[in-house]
């Protein structure tokens, strides 16, 4: 099959290069004249482990291509998906679709013969009916079909969970767009994935509940977390057992300090608003996004308390800056609230992040970037986890003690244990334990 991807974002790139690994020709199309050069000569914008690889292969192949001229990708194509962006709108939290409503005008222009548009951007309930109203009034006469196929990517495992996904949810009535997205991902009925077929605004819907449904979870099992702070309990365990639970699961109940990235804040509040235009009540998922707020800020109480009440002057080495392990995402990770405040509260930041500092930089000012995590340690008051990087999973606690100035660590993302800690004779603080 052919098909046109508008957006060479996350979603958009590697949902071209996998249908692409699919064996199926992909066109992927961006304003940007600068990104599609860099992906011509086999440059990868973002970093998300394999896919260089994927769509390096698929480019010589002759299965990929990339192109800023929409018209032709648009023409050729049995199917053309929507990949833009939907940030948050400044001042009111809804999700931006200016960029969604300007590619369905001009994939309207360009598309001749019947085309099937699919809205793979995340988008709130009901922005499918908006697509299918400006294309009939751009083209009266257009045969089309608006469908909705929400993406369910995590960023460090994005083409796992495209060629392996759990399920795929399409949302449209027409008969003919079912057939056409059965073709598209016929490679994953091998693995039995379930599709699931539903109403177009249901597809919507299914997206934003999901997100806003593990970030609940996070927020959750974060609120335990203090709760076992102050009776002496290991968040861990609790989690543990109550994730042995069928009914609940084990997943996204680690705690930390607090949920970022590209999705959770986002659609929580993009779901938040859809809910008080409609005078629906989302009070658990309203509860759930200011709690991840909050716990961002007193992230960086802890530290400071960690630190004897005061890090004016100290040094604190930082490991791990992006929201996740294996990305470079910034947006909106922890550190982004938790470094300005200490460094507001007078310390000095040096960090490292084996992704992330490119990226980190320009929104990060005043911090000093080390090139390896002993670089930042050397000398430090404190060390602080924030990311939990592979690589962080397994320092030489015997060197850590001795490039410290003093032994504290700050571990908000539980990846060591009180027990090793103490016998390395260092004074370890963690979410949801009692320091050792």
């Amino acid at each position: 099959m052919r098909v046109a991807m508008i957006g060479t974002g996350y979603v958009g790139l590697v949902s071209g290069a996998c249908f692409a690994d699919f064996g199926h020709e992909v066109v992927c199309v961006d304003k940007d004249a600068s990104k599609i050069e860099a992906l011509e000569r086999g440059e990868i914008p973002i970093y998300e482990p394999g896919l260089d690889v994927l769509v390096n292969g698929n480019r010589f192949a002759g299965r990929l291509s990339f192109s800023t001229d929409l018209g032709p990708a648009v023409r050729g194509a049995d199917v053309v998906f929507i990949a833009v962006g939907t940030p948050s709108r400044r001042g009111d939290g809804h999700a931006d679709l200016s960029y969604v409503f300007a590619a369905a005008e001009e994939v309207a222009d360009a598309m001749s013969g019947y085309t099937l548009v699919v809205n793979k951007s995340t988008v709130p309930v009901g922005t499918g009916d908006k697509v299918e109203e400006l294309i009939r009034a751009r083209k009266p006469q257009a045969d089309f079909d608006v469908a909705s196929n929400p993406e369910f990517l995590r960023e460090g495992s994005a083409i796992e969970d495209f060629k392996r996904p759990d399920r795929v949810v399409v949302g449209t009535g027409s008969e003919r767009a079912k057939e056409l997205m059965n073709q598209l991902y016929r490679p994953l009925f091998l693995n039995e994935t379930p599709i699931l077929f539903t109403a177009r605004r249901t597809a919507e819907v299914i997206k934003y509940a999901a997100n806003a449904f593990l970030a609940t979870k996070i927020s959750f099992i974060n609120e335990i977390a203090d709760l076992c702070e102050k009776v002496d309990a290991d968040v861990q365990a609790v989690a543990k057992g109550i994730g042995l639970d069928k009914r609940i699961g084990g997943k996204f109940l680690h705690a930390g300090p607090g949920y970022g990235g590209s999705c959770f804040p986002k659609d929580t509040l993009a779901l938040l608003r859809t809910a008080e235009e409609t005078g629906a009540s989302l009070s658990i998922v309203d509860a759930a996004s200011s709690s991840n707020a909050e716990r961002k800020k007193r992230m960086a109480e802890k530290i400071i308390a960690a630190c004897g009440g005061d890090v004016k002057g100290q040094t604190l080495a930082v490991l791990g800056v992006t929201f996740k392990p294996n990305t470079d995402d910034m947006r909106d990770a922890p550190s982004l609230d938790i470094i300005p405040a200490l460094q507001k509260a007078g310390a000095h930041i040096r960090a490292y992040d084996p992704e992330g500092m490119e990226e980190a930089s320009p929104l990060l000012p005043g911090t000093e970037w080390m090139k390896d995590e002993n670089e930042a340690m050397k000398g430090a008051d404190a060390l602080i986890i924030l990311t939990e990087w592979n690589q962080f999973r397994a320092l030489d606690l015997g060197h850590l003690r001795e490039s410290l100035r003093k032994p504290i660590i700050v571990d908000l993302r539980n990846i060591y244990t009180r027990e090793e800690m103490k016998k390395a004779g260092l004074a370890y603080h963690s979410v949801g334990r009692a320091p050792a």
